[in-house]
């Protein structure tokens, strides 16, 4: 069980009083998301209070302007004056405007990061860390690293970003635009023998559409047809490509540790043909495709745990607006967890939403720990978001007291809700 602090950042004052609080209700990992800016300040009060389980997170993306962001951490400030003159190491959509949460995955190989590849520098901050931490990894203290894939942290596309109109339950755009992405879509087209697609659909909406309303999308739309197979295993397959190549450096760098990728729960529209949400972040599963299976088998490959953030998702099917938007999280979780179980990967999660509420926990722990599961399988660990003010009211800690102690076993007495 994790407890993970509100906004990421540390000064001693907050975390000698979180690991306080961590210790009290019995949470056995501090999670710690690590950026380049605040890498030392971190070392700094962590050599004076860490002495149990740490899970670290390497963020390789801006913190700020998505949901539940209350800070701001913006990516470094050489990489942002690389940007300025040279726009195009960033995601791009099809207005051309640019998404600043992460280096598009068009330059994973292209040297244009003073002399590096993106891959390069994710590859020197990660054995940067190993090395200056290199007493926590012998004792054993840090136990996991999380490897930043993508914007959030999570193995996926910018396709829903808040700033530049997306709402939910939009179905967000692709993001293939700039010229590095553009060249690798052009020299897929020109080996497959039809160079006229070297382009994105031009019939795929807007970041807030929803699926019905695009040629793209809708049912039978081009999205089944030739080129729209063809263009969505291309933009689908350099998502695998991109974990394959940073979690490969990331096994290495941290040879000896377990290391995780993330996943995001993109349920709205999962009861469509088209999975219109899910395309655009580059999971290229229509109802007719498993999208997930190669990511599964690509996490196999390094040995690398999954999270999912979707512990508490099936609670949310009652809900009328997931209703409207056709979402299906039961059948996401599925699907997902199953594709893991079968690829033998361990299974980590955290709660997608903020819970405080009893009803909330007991589908949590019915997720995580299931009671009659055939194969006896279950979640490695759990990290509860977030630490906030409503969480320390006394009838939402006294429920979350309990909630930890079930998920460590224990029987707890209460009267039933």
């Amino acid at each position: 069980m994790l407890l993970k602090n509100i906004t990421g950042m540390v000064t001693e004052n907050s975390f000698r009083w979180f690991m306080s609080l961590s210790l009290s209700c019995r949470c056995q990992t501090l999670p710690m998301a690590v950026w380049r800016s605040n890498m030392l300040l971190e070392k700094a009060v962590a050599m004076q209070f860490v002495k149990e389980n740490t899970n670290v997170v390497m963020s390789f993306h801006e913190c700020g302007g998505n949901v539940g962001d209350d800070v701001c951490i913006p990516l470094p400030h050489w990489v942002a004056e690389i940007g300025r003159s040279n726009p195009d190491i960033f995601f791009t959509d099809r207005e051309g405007r640019r998404n600043t949460e992460c280096l598009s995955w068009g330059i994973d190989k292209e040297r244009v990061l003073r002399g590096r590849t993106a891959v390069e520098v994710y590859f020197d901050f990660m054995r940067s860390f190993r090395v200056e931490f290199n007493e926590f990894f012998e004792d054993g203290i840090i136990s996991m690293v999380e490897v930043g894939l993508g914007p959030c942290g999570e193995l996926r596309y910018p396709s829903c970003p808040v700033k530049y109109g997306w709402r939910y339950p939009g179905i967000g755009e692709f993001q293939c635009y700039d010229q590095y992405m553009l060249k690798s879509l052009r020299k897929a087209a020109e080996m497959r023998g039809h160079s006229f697609w070297a382009r994105g659909p031009d019939n795929a909406g807007s970041y807030s559409s929803h699926p019905h309303e695009t040629g793209f999308f809708c049912d039978e739309g081009d999205y089944d047809g030739y080129y729209g197979r063809f263009f969505l295993n291309w933009y689908s397959q350099l998502l695998i490509n991109h974990g394959d190549l940073v979690l490969s450096l990331a096994k290495l760098a941290f040879e000896g540790s377990c290391i995780a990728a993330k996943l995001p729960g993109i349920h709205w529209w999962y009861k469509t043909s088209s999975h219109a949400a899910e395309l655009t972040a580059g999971f290229y599963n229509p109802c007719n495709r498993d999208g997930y299976i190669a990511i599964a088998a690509m996490l196999h490959k390094h040995g690398a745990a999954l999270n999912f953030a979707c512990a508490e998702l099936q609670f949310l099917e009652q809900l009328e607006d997931l209703q409207e938007a056709l979402a299906n999280p039961q059948g996401l979780v599925w699907q997902v967890l199953n594709a893991a179980w079968e690829a033998c990967i361990t299974v980590v999660s955290e709660n997608a939403f903020v819970c405080h509420d009893r009803v909330g926990y007991n589908k949590i722990l019915e997720n995580v720990k299931p009671v009659n599961d055939p194969d006896g399988r279950h979640f490695s660990s759990f990290t509860y978001l977030r630490l906030t003010p409503l969480l320390m009211e006394r009838q939402n800690f006294m429920e979350f007291e309990r909630f930890v102690k079930r998920m460590h076993g224990e029987a707890v007495l209460y009267l039933q809700v």
